[in-house]
């Protein structure tokens, strides 16, 4: 059992490069110091209804956006419980799709995995086979864009476009560790439902997850017996159809540091953006590979992490407490069995190739490259 270990707040800073939370601006920070107000009042509607509309301009999206408290994680369970009656089909290549069957089965939902060795893609000719091979159908197809367990970057573009015909199916995608810094055209790949976490490539504090939801995967939760009550298509949607607001008191002074956040990535751009983010991976990849190698499937790398592999057999774990020690910065050791076998670089949010080198730099002095 824990034990309480006191928090001092005598901490040295940190810049962060993992793959999630990142590095936020200090002017964003500040925004979450204003005075309280009630999450029933005129100047949380003014609020809200920015952050929203502000969304979906950024995504370039005319499908509905949430806007909750929470973790990404929510919206596993709204959008199963929301559009599953019967099966689901999942493709998994890692920790998070494999996380993601897993919610689903705790629902009570009945889950057909297509299962792939870690590190690998999923592949657009095994979704079509599943499909093709059930008597029964599937409701939703399931899938992780971005693993951030491995460094994959899922073909998610190709699957939606194979699912157009397929239209009793909708598709969920978990972008929680890519969108924002990945470009991906939601409605024209026949996305139904796609979303993230804050702390990942929208660069904000953790506390808040973003969902959009298509016109047909709202329809599908209004004729279904049961749905998620907090994340609820119905239940968010129409509450800000009628008043502008959350149906629950939502955690305002990150919503505040949305706003200004979602302002500056607005001033960049959705494309400028997504090309920052690929310049940052490139860099990355070319780095690994001349001095590790890549864990990630050719031609299926991450734009907002890469997945080292540790063909070098250095010690992760002292390599990433000394450069903490001695750089102040915080890179990633592999996830779970691969903790040796691999590390994490995160490269999202606010950095630019030049911070990452600045990491690259302290890796290569510290493990002595």
């Amino acid at each position: 059992m824990s034990k309480k270990q006191e928090y001092t707040g005598d901490y040295p800073e940190k810049t962060l490069y993992l793959p999630g939370p990142t590095e936020v601006r200090d002017d964003v920070i500040e925004e979450m110091a204003q005075p309280t107000f009630g999450h029933r009042m005129d100047r949380m509607t003014d609020l809200y209804t920015t952050i929203v509309e502000d969304t979906k301009q950024f995504l370039g999206t005319d499908d509905n956006v949430i806007i909750l408290t929470a973790s990404g994680t929510e919206f596993w369970e709204s959008t199963t419980l929301s559009l599953v009656e019967d099966r689901m089909l999942v493709p998994t290549s890692g920790a998070f799709s494999e996380r993601q069957a897993n919610v689903a089965e705790r629902l009570g939902k009945e889950v057909d995995r297509i299962e792939y060795e870690w590190g690998h893609a999923v592949k657009p000719d095994d979704i079509r086979d599943a499909l093709e091979a059930s008597d029964e159908g599937y409701d939703v197809v399931g899938m992780v864009m971005n693993e951030t367990s491995t460094g994959v970057r899922n073909p998610v573009e190709e699957i939606g476009d194979l699912l157009g015909d397929y239209p009793d199916t909708y598709f969920v995608v978990d972008a929680i560790s890519c969108l924002g810094g990945d470009y991906i055209d939601i409605e024209a790949h026949n996305i139904d439902c796609i979303f993230t976490s804050v702390q990942k490539a929208f660069a904000m504090p953790p506390g808040l997850a973003v969902c959009t939801v298509s016109d047909a995967a709202y329809e599908r939760e209004l004729e279904k017996d049961s749905a998620s009550w907090y994340g609820g298509f119905q239940r968010c949607l129409d509450y800000y159809d009628r008043k502008g607001q959350t149906h629950s008191t939502p955690a305002i002074p990150l919503m505040l540091a949305y706003r200004k956040q979602m302002k500056h990535m607005l001033d960049e751009g959705h494309a400028a953006r997504d090309q920052r983010h690929r310049e940052m991976a490139e860099y990355t990849r070319e780095w690994a590979r001349e001095h590790f190698g890549l864990f990630a499937e050719d031609g299926y790398e991450s734009q907002a992490v890469t997945c080292i592999e540790n063909t070098r057999g250095i010690d992760v774990a002292a390599t990433v407490e000394a450069v903490s020690e001695k750089y102040d910065m915080v890179f990633a050791s592999g996830y779970g069995d691969l903790s040796e076998d691999s590390f994490r670089i995160g490269h999202m949010g606010e950095h630019t190739v030049e911070s990452i080198t600045a990491l690259t730099d302290a890796i290569e002095d510290v493990a002595d490259l």
